[in-house]
């Protein structure tokens, strides 16, 4: 039973109008049944007499909630001790609000249950809403379920509102909307949980409806510019393929509007349009409209910034007051979407003269040289701002700004303003404050928790004290993205100025990556026994840290030192063992790098393919090889920082024991012996890719020449010898090569991840000769062309293993796969290679870059100048994806068809094969 009292304040009424009330729990105090004792009459006076009163609180009590009273009542602010005014107070309507703000009641009541003096009691009796235990979506799968359990709102435990149930809908509505589900239906169901007190279960049965795609966009009013360009302009609103001989113009009511502007036929025939692929896509576009790749359903925060591309492409086109007066969408008697957008197209512009004011730094000339804009040209306001270096796109081109950013006017401002504006002509001038030289302070970085500070710090352009230069941030972004231990899209630098102080501070905020790679495979061979592959590649090491527990993680990392150990086995037929080291900055100070190399190997013959065992020759009969190398390479500052110069001192011992090498005619009788090579390398490199792993720009070119002393030159004893264990027993030759690569972007930056459409160009070339000319070739360190690229047998020989996608390793015995060398060998001593790719990232996301390519190919090889011609190529095509992956390092495959493996009456998987490649690029 609710105690018998007088109601003093019903504010409810006006702060609430909920009329659902849960269970009420009364607290029955002695203090209570004593203030009940009063006389109703005696607290109908207090509540209607005419002069308010100020009382003391001096008990409270609180009703109907599972809260703590005090947290309540300390929400509310209405306390023991508080004072109120009787009648006509706001203390406790504010109170009432306060509690109110917690969204958890239905109703929210105070009560007068005692009056002695200026004393008062009161009781707040509140009335909580349900609690909401689960909530469930019905009708849509589970990953939409998931999807929507983060957009609704909804938390489990907190009250459930109607404002709450509101939201909620709208989410649901909006997510589908974005799919293109525009006629979503939601039903809400509320079920009592009964493990719970006033708690409740949600259930949103959802009716999505059919998708609602775009089916026709109409123009009207645009009588420059054709509709099929502005439909171009509108990259997330597209219509839907069509094939009609009823194009649906008339399914419109264009009262007042007039007719769309479209293409017609007289047009096309007036023009000429049949000599134009896009005229004669915008007169068939009516009738067939075919775009499998593009998405028609209709989203409408992609359609209103769709509208404003629309402007801002009439401005470009010089029409700087074109708008849109009206548009209208509608559904169509199928369910689907038609837009109908009315433009007023304005006049045509064109840039006049073009002043520059307060320029000190660079003359006019050079200023209207980097700004490239001409009088007389079409008016387009985003290539003004750009090329200025305030607009969107001026990241993309060379623009004013950058150039004073370059030479340390951090604060310096350039403001454009049309100065006169007659006929079709716009003036401009161009105010330019150029401000103080600003010097760098600070230069912090942030995020590097593996990496020690010197190791980023050394590849850092930017230095405290020398002038500001965005050219050299951008530098330092890409000597950080080449170390490839940070994410290369989460490089942020950050340059905070001080304009009083003419100073700016910089910091580089990195996220780190795991740089090692692991390669780790197993099988096994019939007869051969157990075959794989176990090595590790530590991009990050640090060689002081082996004995520094500390520097542990997981092992001796942070020193942006190379190591490298492979070992490889083909069960008793072939083993290697590879161990790499580099230091890239010898001494700390400079770019001065240390490498060292060793490696062995040793193939065994004596496999019997008759009896599928080894027979007692795999104990007597091998090939193997020892090799150590030292080189070293230095940083030029001439011509530019980008270059390097290597210098590399080589040994290799060719080793033979009752061997027959069968690859080469040369060694066709060298069965027991040793050969010696002995040779010095020199390399010239410049690399200014901004990218380790998806380059967008730059190029990376690589000479070389590996030379060995001319011992026949010394001797004739090497000419005259018939033995091949003494001819080759220390090897001669001059071997050049020449690597080439350039990326250029087709597209510009988009999305968070900043993908673009890259264009990669490739030129390798190769040459050995000799010294004596009554010497043979070498039989070593020759070139073999052919399939993936991948180290093989010929590899024991020395040779470079030059890859082409779509053919296998060339084979020239067949005199029909070419004529003009019938006979000779696979070992080339001269080699052409070109390569074009179409490349696009998928993810450039911390986890993994990947990118898809399509390529066209064309190498070859011969073996003298006499027979040598560059037009004499073997050509492929074809498609393939790279996968850069934390420990693995690179996945890739491709599919090329060798064009010149088709022949007539075969198909096309006949010339076609699949390569694969892992933890390498080949060459």
């Amino acid at each position: 039973m609710r105690k018998p009292s007088l109601l003093i304040f019903v504010l409810l009424i006006i702060l609430s109008s909920v009329s659902v009330r849960a269970q009420i729990t009364t607290t029955d105090s002695s203090f209570t049944k004593q203030i009940l004792a009063s006389s109703n009459a005696e607290l109908q006076t207090v509540v209607n007499q005419i002069n308010p009163q100020r009382y003391k609180v001096a008990h409270i009590t609180v009703t109907g909630t599972t809260y703590a009273s005090g947290v309540l009542l300390a929400i509310s602010g209405i306390n023991v001790g508080s004072f109120v005014t009787i009648p006509g107070g706001d203390e406790l309507a504010k109170g009432i609000r306060k509690l109110w703000a917690q969204s958890s009641f239905s109703d929210i009541t105070y009560y007068l249950t005692g009056v002695y003096g200026n004393n008062i009691s009161l009781e707040l009796h509140v009335t909580e809403r349900p609690k909401v235990t689960k909530f469930y979506f019905r009708g849509v799968s589970k990953s939409n379920a998931d999807d929507l359990k983060g957009k609704t709102g909804i938390v489990s435990g907190h009250a459930l509102t109607d404002a709450t149930k509101r939201g909620a809908v709208e989410a649901i509505r909006k997510y589908y909307s974005e799919k293109g589900y525009r006629r979503v239906s939601i039903d809400i169901t509320e079920v009592k949980d009964s493990a719970y007190t006033n708690a409740e279960k949600i259930y949103f049965d959802i009716h999505k409806g059919s998708k609602v795609k775009v089916n026709e966009i109409d123009f009207f009013g645009n009588d420059a510019i054709q509709s099929a360009k502005l439909k171009k302009q509108m990259k997330d609103t597209k219509e839907m393929s069509r094939l009609t001989l009823y194009p649906p113009h008339d399914k419109f009511d264009t009262t007042g509007w007039g007719k769309p502007t479209n293409y017609s036929f007289k047009d096309y025939v007036n023009d000429k349009g049949f000599l134009t692929y896009s005229k004669t896509r915008a007169v068939l576009s009516p009738y067939v409209h075919i775009n499998p790749f593009a998405s028609s359903k209709f989203n409408e925060t992609k359609y209103q910034e769709d509208k404003q591309k629309l402007i801002t492409y009439y401005n470009s086109r010089g029409y700087r007051d074109a708008k849109i007066v009206k548009d209208s969408v509608y559904y169509n008697s199928k369910g689907n979407i038609n837009a109908a957008i009315k433009v007023e197209e304005g006049e045509k512009y064109y840039f006049g003269k073009i002043t520059w004011v307060g320029n000190t730094v660079y003359s006019d000339s050079i200023l209207n040289s980097i700004l490239d804009i001409h009088k007389g040209e079409t008016y387009n306001v985003n290539q003004l701002m750009n090329k200025l270096g305030i607009g969107d796109g001026a990241a993309q081109t060379a623009n004013v700004k950058d150039a004073y950013l370059d030479f340390g006017y951090l604060f310096a401002n350039v403001n454009p303003i049309e100065s006169r504006v007659y006929n079709d002509t716009i003036d401009f001038v161009v105010n330019i404050t150029e401000g103080p030289i600003a010097y760098n302070k600070k230069i912090d970085i942030a995020g590097n928790d593996k990496t020690y500070e010197h190791v980023i710090r050394r590849e850092l352009e930017t230095r405290p004290g020398e002038p500001f230069s965005k050219s050299n941030i951008m530098q330092s972004i890409g000597k950080l993205s080449m170390l490839k231990f940070f994410d290369e899209q989460k490089i942020q630098p950050v340059p905070m100025p001080d304009q009083v102080s003419g100073t700016v501070d910089i910091t580089y905020n990195l996220v780190e990556k795991s740089a090692d790679q692991l390669q780790l495979s197993a099988g096994f061979g019939g007869g051969i026994g157990i075959t794989g592959t176990l090595g590790i590649t530590l991009n990050n090491f640090s060689i002081r840290n082996i004995f520094n527990k500390k520097g542990w993680s997981p092992l001796p990392t942070g020193d942006g030192q190379t190591l490298s150990v492979n070992y490889q086995s083909s069960g008793r037929s072939y083993h290697s063992y590879n161990l790499q080291f580099v230091e890239p900055w010898l001494g700390g100070k400079h770019r001065n790098g240390l490498s060292i190399n060793l490696s062995s190997s040793k193939f065994r013959n004596g496999y019997n393919y008759y009896t599928g065992k080894w027979d007692k020759l795999a104990d007597t009969s091998s090939f193997s090889t020892v090799s150590i190398g030292l080189g070293y390479n230095k940083q030029l500052m001439w011509p530019d920082p980008y270059f390097n110069i290597g210098l590399s001192l080589g040994y290799t011992r060719y080793s033979l024991r009752n061997y027959n090498i069968d690859y080469s005619p040369e060694l066709i009788n060298f069965r027991n012996g040793v050969s010696n090579d002995i040779n010095l390398r020199l390399t010239i490199q410049r690399n200014q890719l901004n990218s380790a792993q998806f380059p967008t720009s730059g190029s990376n070119i690589n000479m070389f020449a590996q030379l060995t002393p001319p011992y026949s030159l010394f001797t004739n004893s090497m000419e005259t010898a018939t033995d091949p264990a003494k001819k080759y027993k220390f090897i001669e030759y001059q071997k050049y090569r020449f690597t080439g690569d350039w990326y250029v972007p087709l597209t510009a930056p988009r999305g968070e991840d900043k993908k673009q459409l890259v264009l990669r160009a490739a030129v390798k070339m190769g040459y050995i000769s000799r010294y004596n000319r009554k010497m043979p070739l070498s039989p070593f360190e020759r070139f073999q062309l052919g399939d993936a690229g991948m180290s093989n047998t010929y590899s024991f020989l020395g040779y470079d293993i030059i890859s082409q996608r779509g053919y296998p390793v060339y084979d020239n015995s067949d005199p029909s796969k070419n004529p003009d060398q019938t006979g000779a060998s696979q070992y080339f001593t001269i080699f052409n290679k070109y390569t074009m790719e179409l490349r696009y990232p998928l993810s450039l996301s911390q986890a993994s870059t990947i990118f898809g390519l399509v390529f066209a190919e064309a190498a070859n090889g011969w073996y003298s100048f006499q027979q040598y011609n560059p037009f004499q190529l073997r050509r492929s095509i074809g498609v393939g994806a790279r996968f850069y992956l934390p420990m693995f390092g690179l996945l890739g495959f491709d599919y090329g068809i060798g064009l010149d493996r088709l022949q007539k009456g075969q198909g096309i998987g006949k010339a076609g094969r699949f390569t694969f490649m892992l933890g390498y690029e080949p060459d």
